[in-house]
């Protein structure tokens, strides 16, 4: 199902692969028909979620995204927060793992293969 009306970020990326298998871990794949044939040019990838989220991934100009110095932050909201923060074990950026925040979230944040800051979270729960 497209969505009606979204807004979808376009990352750019150093190394597509790692990249792509990063975001796979949050559960963002490409589509078997979406994969090139090896001979198509491969530059810009489309991956999904299968449940309405997706994540365009693009190659960086080269020197363009310097390590340390990425501007760029994604948020995925999802219920699996604590469960993605098992698989993240050791990449949190939180020693503790995800933590109810003062701006109303429970999330976590960790870094991808080129320093995006990426933030998993859902409302707090009021206690």
């Amino acid at each position: 199902m497209r969505p009606t009306h979204a807004m979808i970020a376009i990352l750019p990326c150093n190394d597509l692969d790692a990249s792509e298998a990063f975001y796979k871990r949050l559960g963002f794949v490409r589509p078997d028909e979406e994969r090139s044939s090896g001979s198509a040019d491969d530059s810009y990838r489309i991956l999904s979620d299968g449940k309405g989220g997706q994540l365009h991934l693009t190659d960086a100009v080269e020197g363009w995204l310097v390590p340390g110095r990425n501007p760029f932050t994604l948020y995925l909201y999802t219920e699996d927060v604590d469960a993605l923060a098992a698989e993240f074990a050791g990449e949190l950026l939180e020693k503790n793992g995800p933590e109810d925040k003062p701006w109303g979230m429970y999330e976590f944040s960790l870094s991808d293969p080129d320093e995006t800051l990426v933030r998993v979270g859902r409302p707090s729960i009021p206690r």
